[in-house]
């Protein structure tokens, strides 16, 4: 049906049952809805008009006098900002039937820390979430940025399912990269199918330093609705009406205050390893913009440290960035994210209890050790032009240093029990050795057998209180993984030995320079671990909440004698100062077996059992889903490629010996695997040369989707 209305347009029906005004010229109406004033504009344009033109017209239409620079074109049908202001809106696609708001680019975002306090922060919802978190790190004070993102706040059903099992009983999106729908494949489709939670305001709250974004800042909220917080015309940042805390300024990030009820109610508690791996499906996609991903104004993300590669953690420099990081391992421990021992649980309670000892003591001023920075530089020249002390000052330096002795060995096999044959082992050149004596070794007798150690791993097994000292050895063989286990009689040498097998797995020698101090960290390690025989501290004069301190499952076993294990172990560190005790606690979170391996569940080609993937700084790992026993670890060194198949969920990996490995994740979405690959080999390219700039541009190369 056609008609002519009275404004020499012309009605054309558009197939869809609503009709568009088309005028004599070729231009139309195009509907502009400007949401800080909350009022609708139509504008007369053409499809050949660009997308900067289209503002100015809006901006002369408006005749309001205010900064609009902060301002962009939002299309929320297609979920995606118009931001190439030279496109035209017919190389948009845009055209009368379309609504497009004028919306500030710069919106506040309720940011939940490391240490769980809130915080307003103002964030560029219009670049790529990887380049907002960057920004908002540095406003925060924290070094090196790229080693934090954004996730979603979990809900404890979340870990009740795989999300992928989920997503398979809806209608799948079309095969394309951008659909009209606005789903893209290669993103974590999780974040946006799910909204955002908790946009509750605590009253506790932190403001961020004004950053002078002249933007007028209120606009929609997550219901659709006008944000009353802002009236168009004066920058905010926060919110106006509700009690606030301490500005930023006031209240460094360098000390925590206590996670307040409402925080602590935000924690999840994994119940199983499975439960763990469901925990990674929240992350923002890094390639996509904060407002793509379904987050509006003044809802709740969390920051947190998603990479676990701290780049030159510097006492001096990262009083902010120590206690962020010490406060996320806090809570992991806390909440059984990360296993670990008794002795140890008490070593991490000790170390928390001297840092809320410290919190109120004056502290020795870094400022002072300027000359400490240039001696540890010609240290470590030094070092490095000898080639390192080489742990005990080898006599012949054209022979490659090795330890060796006699140590208990065991290899498990079905149906046998725990039996350990006395060897002699050699370690030297990446190999460890076995002779029956030494004798053998040293006339050149038979060898019993030898193993690779590159690529291995390597986990403690430690009891103090049994004076037991022995290390798992995981082999990569053809069939997996094959286990064997050593014993040693005393620190010294479990120290020497699972230092030479840790820098071994890394493909190190022994006349790298850092075995001397791997050793001395170790026995550190352990000497703080060794009860102290009575506390050095009253035990009546401190409170002490089981809950604030230990895990769950040890506040339930050993109960009435927790006061005194902590005191006895608090005996070991009562001397640090607040950053001695925070470095002290990340060194002991970093020496745990399970330390910085991010679960997922998977579904490996071929087989018919959910696995789990474990991905590390510099390696993946095929894990059982039951216990979390390693099958197979692959080096990052030895990937040639990563890819996914967007459309079918799948991902594979190529590695030197042209094995592909394919598997589907199913716990979260496959992009949250492609990041942290990615982002991880990033982090690896950092160097104090090349560190001074934040290549962000090679960050999305790795990590992002669609090439």
């Amino acid at each position: 049906m056609m008609g002519v209305n009275g404004t020499n347009g012309v009605e054309v029906e558009d197939g869809k049952g609503g009709g568009k005004v088309v005028y004599g010229d070729g231009s139309w109406q195009l509907t502009v809805f400007v949401t800080d004033l909350q009022v609708e504009r139509n504008l007369r344009v053409r499809g050949d008009l660009h997308i900067g033109g289209v503002m100015i017209k809006l901006v002369d239409s408006l005749d309001i006098a205010m900064d609009w620079s902060d301002h962009a074109i939002w299309w929320p049908n297609r979920n995606k900002w118009l931001d190439k202001t030279r496109w035209t809106l017919d190389q948009y696609n845009v055209n009368a039937d379309t609504v497009i708001h004028f919306t500030p680019m710069h919106k506040t975002l309720r940011i939940q820390l490391p240490d769980l306090r809130y915080v307003d922060c103002t964030v560029d919802f219009s670049v790529k979430t990887f380049n907002a978190s960057v920004v908002m790190a540095k406003d925060l004070g924290l070094r090196h940025p790229e080693e934090l993102s954004l996730c979603k706040p979990l809900d404890p059903e979340h870990l009740r399912q795989n999300y992928q099992e989920v997503m398979m009983r809806r209608r799948p999106p079309p095969p394309t990269k951008e659909g009209n729908t606005g789903d893209r494949l290669d993103t974590n489709t999780f974040v946006s199918h799910n909204g955002t939670l908790n946009s509750k305001s605590p009253h506790a709250t932190l403001r961020t330093p004004t950053k002078g974004h002249h933007s007028p800042q209120g606009t929609l909220n997550g219901n659709g609705n006008y944000s009353p917080y802002s009236n168009g015309h004066t920058y905010v940042s926060g919110r106006p009406q509700t009690p606030q805390g301490p500005t930023l300024d006031e209240m460094s990030l360098a000390m925590s205050p206590p996670a307040t009820p409402e925080a602590k109610t935000t924690l999840l508690k994994p119940k199983s390893l499975e439960q763990r791996a469901r925990m990674n499906v929240g992350w923002l996609d890094s390639s996509l913009s904060i407002m793509e991903q379904g987050v509006r104004e003044f809802d709740t993300l969390c920051l947190r440290y998603k990479y676990y590669s701290f780049y030159d953690l510097n006492s001096k420099y990262d009083s902010n960035r120590i206690n962020q990081i010490f406060e996320q391992a806090r809570w992991q421990i806390l909440n059984e994210e990360v296993d670990c021992t008794e002795e140890e649980m008490m070593l991490f309670a000790a170390l928390q209890l001297q840092v809320a000892m410290q919190a109120n003591v004056p502290q020795p001023n870094n400022d002072d050790d300027e000359g400490d920075d240039v001696d540890e530089e010609l240290k470590k020249l030094q070092m490095s032009l000898e080639g390192g002390t080489g742990g005990g000052g080898w006599g012949d330096v054209t022979e490659d240093p090795s330890i060796a002795d006699y140590l208990q060995y065991f290899k498990p096999k079905r149906f046998t029990l725990k039996s350990y044959k006395r060897l002699y082992f050699v370690c030297k050149n990446l190999y460890l050795l076995a002779y029956k004596n030494a004798d053998a070794s040293h006339s050149g007798g038979d060898l019993l057998f030898s193993v690779h150690l590159k690529g291995c791993e390597v986990t403690p097994a430690i009891n103090l209180t049994a004076n037991k000292f022995e290390l798992k050895l995981e082999v990569p063989s053809a069939e997996g993984m094959t286990e064997m286990y050593l014993k040693f009689n005393s620190d010294q040498q479990y120290a020497e030995w699972l230092a030479a097998c840790r820098l071994a797995a890394k493909g190190k020698t022994l006349a790298d320079s850092s075995f001397d101090a791997e050793v001395n960290s170790i026995k550190a390690f352990l000497s703080m671990q060794s009860p102290a025989s009575a506390p050095a501290i009253n035990p009546n004069t401190v409170e002490i909440v089981a809950e604030d301190y230990v895990a769950p499952r040890f506040a339930r076993k050993i109960k009435s004698k927790l006061r005194q294990k902590i005191l006895e172990s608090h005996a070991n560190v009562k001397d640090l100062n607040l950053l001695e005790a925070k470095m002290n606690f990340i060194r002991a979170w970093q020496s745990l077996p399970e330390y910085g391996v991010s679960l997922f569940v998977v579904r490996f080609h071929g087989e018919k059992k959910d696995e789990l993937l474990g991905v590390g700084s510099n390696r993946v790992m095929r894990m059982s889903l039951q216990n979390g026993d390693h099958i197979k670890t692959w080096r990052y060194s030895t990937m040639k490629a990563w890819n996914v198949n967007w459309e079918t969920r799948h991902m594979m990996i190529q590695f030197e010996d042209d094995k592909n490995v394919i598997f589907q994740c199913l716990s979260a979405d496959c992009k949250v695997i492609h990041e942290f690959i990615g982002g991880y080999i990033f982090l690896s390219m950092r160097s104090k040369e090349s560190n001074q700039q934040l290549n962000q541009e090679l960050f999305h190369k790795l990590t992002g989707g669609w090439v």
